[in-house]
């Protein structure tokens, strides 16, 4: 499938990434004190809205088709940017977004529901990346069309299982696997760089012959340009460089964000914050 990187294009997903912020912000309310987790979520909404809105490829009418391609959330922790992203493919209504945590929901923390999309239930960090090669061997060994996409936060890139899973997935030349880092620079403990060093992550990855794809992980444009550049021979990753708490302005930059409570007065402040574009 050809990935349509107009302008026209772009502007559509980036008002389908405006709608997407404001359900997340319902959801942080709703989920009350309990908590959400709000930053990590944020900063990776455009990637989920060019996903979903334009990239994979899916079916709401069967959604269990073995052809679909697999969206695989390893930061699973973006679960406040992924149900909007499913509110707006269809997979459940935005009546449903408002019963997140809800008791007897279908919307948990850390979901998994294949038939509304929901493919892997994540909470343990490090081993997604080995699930998606085993999902993208599996389709290359069965000449199925599927593509496996994972999505990872930067953090996450401590985890030594992923650097296992880096170099099968070369070593496979598995060029139906893309990984999409969210490269927010921090972790629930701080500064990716100040906890453990991860730069020149795109030489790193170079290394461990990845076909590697940076961008502006905020631009809806920048991102459809870099799903369109596919390699033939090899895994591929995008390293988008975003924003955690992206386009609320007390919200960004801040590590407490990570997971924590949206009162009622900080949500009408977020809320108009969103409506009115004003992101720094």
């Amino acid at each position: 499938m050809s990935i349509n990187t107009s302008n026209e294009n772009a502007e559509r997903l980036a008002l389908m990434s405006r709608r997407m912020r404001l359900d997340a912000l319902d959801m942080a309310l709703a989920s009350g004190n309990n908590g959400s987790h709000l930053g990590g979520s944020l900063s990776c909404i455009e990637i989920l809205a060019v996903l979903y809105g334009e990239v994979l490829n899916y079916s709401i009418d069967q959604p269990l088709d073995p052809q679909r391609d697999r969206f695989i959330p390893s930061k699973n922790h973006c679960v406040l940017a992924h149900i909007p992203a499913l509110a707006e493919a269809g997979f459940i209504t935005h009546d449903e977004v408002l019963e997140f945590q809800k008791d007897g929901g279908r919307l948990t923390g850390y979901p998994k529901r294949q038939e509304i999309g929901l493919e892997y239930s994540g909470g343990s960090l490090g081993m997604a990346v080995s699930v998606g090669v085993g999902l993208a061997l599996s389709a290359r060994e069965k000449e199925r069309r599927t593509k496996v996409y994972i999505l990872m936060g930067d953090g996450e890139l401590n985890e030594g299982s992923v650097w296992e899973a880096f170099m099968s997935a070369a070593h496979y030349k598995l060029s139906n696997l893309t990984v999409i880092i969210d490269r927010n620079h921090l972790s629930y403990d701080g500064n990716t760089e100040d906890v453990m060093g991860i730069d020149d992550l795109a030489g790193k990855m170079q290394s461990f012959n990845w076909h590697v794809v940076s961008c502006n992980g905020h631009s809806t444009q920048e991102l459809l340009i870099a799903f369109a550049d596919e390699p033939a021979d090899r895994p591929r990753v995008i390293i988008a460089d975003t924003v955690k708490g992206k386009g609320v302005s007390f919200i960004e930059n801040r590590p407490e964000w990570h997971h924590h409570r949206l009162s009622e007065k900080e949500y009408e402040l977020a809320k108009a914050e969103v409506l009115g574009g004003q992101t720094s």
